[in-house]
């Protein structure tokens, strides 16, 4: 089997190539993908060339995390049928060298059927972005932990980490945002420029940024005993002054990649209309033109969100 895919051979080297896909086994299910998701935290640091040592990581590479798209072939042991919708959160399907450590952006895919979610076909655009929401969800939930009152960063997953505090019925967060031109679109709380804040005496501060430098600042804007979630993804070793942490008694948490209850939880919230996905894909753009699509996805800031279309692609 082969399919069209993006391939990464190298810092800002990408574009479509034809790649040979593993044969699907009883547990496996073969999925022609609508509709993938660029990521502009850890696939923009891989395209630069930044990424910090990671496990599986080399080139070349197949990109992409976030693949929502139809079952055209279901193993006996899948309990798929053809012709459902599903997201897939990357595959690692690939031969002849190819890695596979996110393997989403593709025409067609082959996964065993554990790793996929159920969803409407109607979901359209939006059904490549349960993952990224499932790792918003990720950050806020668990034991002990606190919903943020100020969120850093107004990107797609901050954004995201606002709605998910709204839906669980918790105050109106603040939102820092350092670019104006991202200051527009939130729904339901305030989004401000940093200087413009004279609080500091916040509880939980989520940073959404994956901004070097930002911790110690953070740190000073808490309340005693106070919490900074790490919710980015940081290319540099970060630092705060331990004089001030330590006065304010203060916490770090570090949130990590969603699991898959965290995907099953999303999905119900976005299913019941709790969550909406409305407002963060700002670009489309047909598989074609890929390398024009990860370019503008990863160097114009107006870009929140770009989704490739898969539609002409196999």
């Amino acid at each position: 089997m082969q399919t069209t895919a993006v391939i990464l051979s190298g810092p800002r080297d990408i574009g479509l190539g034809q790649a040979g896909l593993t044969a699907p086994g009883a547990i496996d299910l073969v999925v022609a993908i609508r509709h993938s998701g660029i990521s502009t935290g850890t696939e923009k640091l891989f395209w630069q060339g930044t990424m910090p040592p990671f496990p599986g990581m080399g080139y070349p590479l197949v990109p992409g995390y976030e693949s929502f798209g139809e079952v055209v072939e279901a193993g006996p042991d899948t309990g798929f049928r053809v012709g459902e919708w599903v997201f897939v959160p990357g595959a690692n399907c690939w031969r002849d060298g190819l890695r596979g450590l996110f393997g989403g952006a593709a025409g067609l895919l082959v996964t065993p059927a554990a790793r996929v979610s159920r969803l409407d076909g109607g979901a359209g655009p939006q059904g490549a972005l349960l993952a990224l929401a499932a790792t918003a969800r990720h950050a806020l939930a668990g034991f002990d932990t606190r919903l943020p009152d100020l969120i850093v960063g107004h990107g797609v997953l901050g954004r995201l980490l606002a709605r998910l505090t709204l839906a669980a019925g918790a105050p109106a967060p603040t939102v820092w945002e350092v670019d104006a031109s991202r200051r527009t679109g939130a729904q339901g709380y305030d989004v401000i420029a940093p200087e413009d804040d004279p609080r500091r005496d916040y509880r939980a501060i989520y940073d959404a940024s994956g901004a070097p430098g930002l911790l110690d600042q953070l740190v000073q804007r808490l309340a005693r005993g106070g919490e900074v979630v790490l919710a980015g993804f940081y290319t540099q070793p970060l630092s705060f002054a331990f004089a001030r942490a330590f006065l304010k008694e203060a916490r770090l948490r570090i949130a990590a990649e969603w699991q898959p209850d965290d995907l099953t939880a999303t999905r119900a919230l976005v299913e019941s209309g709790a969550l909406s996905l409305d407002g963060l894909i700002t670009h489309r753009a047909p598989a074609e033109r890929a390398q024009d699509a990860y370019r503008t996805a990863f160097e114009d800031t107006a870009c929140l969100k770009m989704i490739p279309d898969w539609s002409a692609a196999a």
